[in-house]
């Protein structure tokens, strides 16, 4: 599967010896090609020691952007959370950088493309619910997305079916220091990165990202899900640069009550939360999700995990019997299943220090070394000056 982002990377050439000949750091045998990413392929691998399947990742030494190691780093400093696959090894075998994690199931996109493009309300409020807490956990780990997507969002392989896992870290940026905690500086005409779809109107204006834009994302996504669509989508343009334009200008001139017209009041109050954060706020997570599973009170469905593709055999990524009930599961009584109860679970493990926002200065601050440098492709663009559509950048310092 290629990602929809539109990213484009060297794609790694097929390994030339048969596949079970080859095999990564001795123990990881390498099976059939599961799908290609924005810059690598992924195999199905199983480890010869212990029969266990991971997902082998690969990307060519001799990619013009080699970023697999970067990403290994990102999951790195991610390792142990609620919902990111862990990292079995990484290193260079060959001529391939490689990486070997979990094997996941399916994303929430092949799962929506399942139950025909269409999710219903219950549960869209439960992956909202997974969604916005991957995301914080990331947050709190000073991390942004920067490429949120339901392609980017996949459930666990058996027993964890149950189980929304975020990926593909590759455009994920450090947007503040570890130990001072100081943020990153406000900054204009910047390149767009992610996916257009599913992007802030603040990243569409070339306002460097931070955690508002990750959740502004996620609310264009739930709406999709309910929705099946967005009323940006299928634009007719003459140029790449030009369609995105086209998305800036719908996007900028569809209120939030006008895209969530017809749904419960909760996603419109949603995007219009998210749209009002200042650039180094930080979000009400709490808030956000609340919000949500209070509707979904409020609608007499129970957080269960029971999922409209519940039951049903996608045969993604290889695998099958992937999304069976909760009950069926040993290690995953339907207790767990419930959303949890503030403080949630990753701010009980991890404590952030909460510094008061301040208003970004330009002058003192030094570059970030963490930043990833991404080459140009065809969803990175010079975006012009907001002014030059008439509009401003929203929430913004202020």
């Amino acid at each position: 599967r290629r990602s929809s982002s539109g990213r484009a990377g060297a794609p790694a050439a097929a390994p030339r010896r048969p596949m079970g000949d080859v095999k990564i750091a001795g123990r990881y045998r390498l099976g059939k090609k599961l799908g290609s990413g924005s810059f690598g392929d992924i195999y199905l691998g199983t480890n010869s020691h212990t029969g266990e399947e991971v997902a082998i990742k690969l990307e060519s030494v001799k990619s013009r952007a080699p970023q697999l190691l970067y990403e290994a780093k990102v999951y790195r400093v991610l390792q142990g959370g609620v919902g990111v696959p862990a990292v079995h090894w990484y290193g260079c075998e060959g001529d391939y950088n490689v990486m070997v994690i979990d094997l996941l199931g399916p994303s929430l996109e092949d799962l929506f493309n399942v139950c025909n493009r269409r999710f219903s309300l219950k549960t869209t409020l439960m992956l909202a619910d997974q969604m916005i807490s991957r995301i914080e956990f990331m947050h709190a780990k000073n991390i942004i997305h920067r490429d949120i997507k339901p392609d980017n969002f996949l459930v666990g392989a058996g027993s964890k079916s149950h189980k929304v896992y975020v990926i593909d870290f590759g455009l994920a940026k450090k947007y503040r220091d570890s130990k001072t905690l100081e943020h990153i500086a406000y900054r204009e005409n910047k390149a767009l990165t992610g996916t257009a779809r599913y992007a802030s109107v603040n990243t569409h204006l070339g306002v460097e990202q931070s955690r508002r834009d990750d959740l502004e994302a996620i609310g264009y996504v739930l709406v999709y899900f309910l929705r099946g669509s967005l009323p940006w989508q299928g634009l007719q343009a003459r140029s790449k640069r030009d369609k995105y334009e086209q998305i800036l200008r719908k996007k900028v001139d569809t209120s939030a009550e006008a895209l969530c017209r017809n749904l419960p009041a909760e996603f419109s109050s949603y995007l219009n939360y998210c749209r009002g954060l200042r650039f180094e706020d930080r979000p009400d997570y709490s808030h956000l999700r609340g919000l949500l599973t209070d509707l979904l009170a409020r609608e007499c469905a129970h957080f269960d995990c029971v999922y409209d593709w519940t039951d049903q055999q996608p045969g993604s990524r290889g695998q099958t019997s992937l999304v069976q009930r909760p009950s069926q599961h040993r290690d995953a009584p339907r207790q767990r299943c419930e959303p949890p109860r503030w403080p949630h679970s990753h701010t009980q493990r991890e404590t952030t220090p909460q510094t008061t926002t301040r208003q970004a200065t330009s002058g003192s601050r030094k570059p970030y070394s963490y930043e990833k440098q991404v080459p140009s492709s065809p969803m990175r663009y010079e975006v012009p000056k907001a002014a030059a559509f008439g509009f401003s950048p929203l929430g913004g310092l202020r």
